[in-house]
């Protein structure tokens, strides 16, 4: 069966109608709706036309506003003044009053008008006859007026004395061409607004798209299968390049993650086939030859541990990725990692004797850390078996613990032959194995966990020369972990 007929019918319907090669960028009227760079252009639009409104606002209040208020400010003055005099000299002072006031008033806009209570006779001024649809209620009010013998637009202020009633205004008919010119201009100042709005906003959407267009065509040709491509980076320094440069980082990680992935791939195949196909060997060998029930269950409990060995591996890398992947968080919690560390030593220890060597360790009282006490301890257990591995016998394994300002420091120094540079370098590497470890049982997977599991506690791992300047040189491998 097929790997294309595995699947359901549904999606296989699916991937049979959609068309090779990467998504288009293209924004139909749909998408567009959609946009981020729509969004933000209309809300600058909105913000631009808001902060015009407000200031539209303002300067009309400033203006028309300003000139509305004067002519109310000096109505009231002037009826004020003609009240006083009305006081001090009654009814014939207040008539020459008004009559002084209109033989001095040059602009001709003052309006005055002196009638019995009743509004019936006029006594003194410029109006023929008190206003149609005077409002009772109120004591001010716009009205046109005959004034000099035109309808003109008059602002007005009424006053009721003993037995007269008083009318005092003023012409607004050159405020009102004021004013309309004033409203000609805000309307056309919005019709700027809005134009400088919509030329904005779509610079505002423009720019975005042309700023992540980049990203966009690296996505669809990393979609598209070219893992090489990476964001173009603009000089700037600004927020897309910021994006870029993570989105590059994040890119490289992918890639060596996808290298690491295929050596790991190639490494499996490689190492593994050399133990199953002895495995089977065996099998064969011991099906096809073996005259006896004992020399069979011997093959036979042979193929099984290397089948062990070969599961062990497996578990290994299990772990590994568990480990790189975060998986193992949830087993956090605080710990005395000296407790880890002696119960690592005890274990080895027996180990150590039986090839005539000695396992000493130096710990302190007591180390606080929160973390995975099993990967720790597997961790370091790790590096005890390689120490005791390449140790010749007689040799001397020392695991020491302190606390530093960096954090807490687990150190293995071992009388082996260590590491050249180069090796180092790819030390932790999985399945990496040096050449002088070729002929030492192992499957390259143990500074890997290591390296792994510090990574999981915000740690690192560093390789070095136990005493440097002697030969062979031996290996400290010290693991660097925050401490609670």
């Amino acid at each position: 069966m097929s790997r294309r007929s595995l699947l359901p019918p549904a999606i296989a319907a699916r991937r049979r109608a959609a068309p090779p090669g990467p998504p288009s960028l293209a924004l139909g009227p749909p998408r567009l709706l959609r946009s981020a760079g729509l969004r933000f252009a209309v809300l600058f639009a909105a913000m631009f036309a808001c902060a015009a409104v407000a200031l539209v606002a303002v300067l009309w209040w400033a203006t028309a506003g300003a000139v509305d208020r004067q002519t109310d400010a000096a109505i009231r003055a002037d009826a004020v003044a003609l009240t006083e005099r009305w006081r001090e000299a009654g009814t014939t002072g207040l008539i020459e009053a008004i009559e002084d006031r209109l033989a001095t008033d040059v602009e001709n806009e003052s309006i005055y008008l002196l009638t019995n209570a009743e509004g019936t006779r006029r006594v003194a001024g410029n109006l023929d006859a008190w206003p149609r649809g005077w409002p009772e209620a109120s004591p001010w009010f716009r009205t046109r007026v005959l004034h000099d013998s035109l309808l003109v637009e008059a602002r007005l202020h009424r006053l009721e004395l003993p037995g007269l009633r008083l009318l005092v205004g003023r012409d607004e008919t050159e405020r009102t061409q004021l004013r309309r010119l004033l409203t000609e201009g805000v309307v056309w100042a919005s019709g700027a607004v809005v134009l400088f709005a919509m030329v904005g906003a779509w610079l505002i959407r423009h720019a975005l798209q042309a700023r992540m267009r980049p990203a966009f065509v690296t996505t669809a040709a990393i979609a598209g299968g070219d893992l090489s491509s990476r964001v173009p980076l603009s000089g700037r320094g600004d927020e897309f390049d910021r994006l870029a440069q993570t989105m590059n980082i994040m890119l490289d990680r992918i890639g060596t993650l996808m290298e690491g992935v295929r050596g790991v791939s190639d490494a499996i195949a490689h190492d593994l086939r050399t133990p199953i196909a002895r495995a089977r060997a065996k099998l064969e060998d011991a099906l096809e030859t073996s005259a006896s029930g004992e020399s069979l269950r011997a093959a036979v409990e042979q193929g099984i541990a290397d089948l062990d060995a070969i599961s062990r591996i497996f578990q290994a890398l299990l772990r590994i990725a568990e480990a790189e992947a975060g998986a193992r968080r949830a087993a956090f919690a605080p710990l005395d990692l000296v407790h880890v560390l002696s119960d690592a030593a005890e274990i080895y220890e027996a180990a150590a004797e039986a090839r005539c060597q000695s396992l000493t360790t130096n710990l302190p009282q007591r180390l606080d850390l929160v973390g995975d006490r099993d990967l720790l301890l597997q961790a370091v257990a790790n590096l005890l078996d390689n120490a005791i591995k390449f140790t010749p016998p007689g040799g001397r394994v020392h695991l020491s613990a302190a606390a530093t300002p960096r954090g807490i420091e687990v150190a293995v120094a071992d009388d082996g032959p260590g590491l050249s540079p180069e090796d180092r370098g790819h030390a932790g590497e999985r399945f990496f194995r040096a050449d002088r470890a070729r002929a030492t049982p192992g499957s390259g997977l143990g500074l890997s966990l290591v390296r792994a599991v510090a990574h999981l506690h915000a740690g690192e791992i560093e390789l070095e020369d136990a005493v440097p300047g002697r030969d062979p040189p031996g290996l400290r491998v010290v693991i660097r972990l925050q401490g609670a």
